[in-house]
């Protein structure tokens, strides 16, 4: 990678991307580039290391024994650790959000350690599945829109005191445990249960990534026309009475 590119990395395509969730790096990548960014975007499978120079890391979303094999491999590389040492931003999705946290359950049924850089636990729902459409208000300190977004997971995760809920669920279940919230994050690092891709439904929040991981405030304007019609007809969608 270019040292004078925007690095992208994309963990475990091979192991996490079940639910379409690559989508989110074509966003990222095509953001940046809109805005005349150079990107350098690197596609890690699950037998190569995890470079630990890039700026912005995405996991995607996968099935529980896959989601296991990536945390084992991810523990062993360690390079996602250095990179978050080294200031990287990472996003993530749903086996990717739990295997952030401090330990999920896997396809055993056993406690699996994650990599404990968000504050969350995750365990197994006992009731019905979360799956359908979600709109949540993002916490304001981040200064986004509305998340739309498609969860489908079985999972219940528990935030810590360190960890700060990325949104406030208005229709759907977020993270199962009945109190609302959708999703964790703290300074560099961000989790949520939103499929759809949910960067592709929520471009704003792609943009938030670049400006953390370029450390400015602002980002030349872009023409949002297809993202918007986009977010218009899956919100309006989800808010039609079932």
């Amino acid at each position: 990678m270019s040292d004078n590119s925007l690095r992208l990395v994309w963990i475990y395509p091979d192991l996490l991307s079940t639910y379409g969730d690559q989508g989110n790096a074509l966003v990222v990548e095509r953001r940046a580039r809109q805005r005349g960014l150079d990107v350098a975007r690197l596609d890690v499978r699950s037998d190569q290391p995890i470079p630990t120079s890039g700026d912005i890391y995405l996991i995607g979303g996968g099935e529980d024994r896959p989601q296991r094999l990536a945390a084992e491999r991810l523990r062993r590389d360690g390079g996602l650790h250095r990179a978050v040492e080294n200031g990287a931003i990472v996003f993530s999705v749903c086996a990717g959000y739990q295997i952030l946290g401090h330990e999920f359950v896997n396809d055993l049924g056993e406690r699996e350690p994650g990599l404990g850089l968000l504050d969350v636990v995750s365990v197994r729902g006992e009731g019905e599945r979360c799956v359908g459409d979600v709109l949540a208000d993002i916490d304001a300190r981040l200064g986004l829109p509305a998340l739309t977004g498609f969860e489908n997971h079985q999972g219940v995760t528990h935030l810590g005191p360190s960890a700060r809920p990325f949104a406030q669920v208005k229709l759907g279940r977020g993270n199962g445990t009945g109190d609302g919230t959708e999703g964790a994050y703290n300074d560099t690092v961000f989790g949520t249960y939103m499929h759809g891709p949910v960067l592709a439904r929520n471009p704003l929040i792609a943009d938030l990534l670049l400006k953390l991981a370029l450390d400015v405030n602002a980002l030349p304007p872009t023409d949002d026309q297809w993202y918007e019609a986009l977010r218009t007809e899956r919100i309006a969608s989800a808010q039609q009475p079932s």
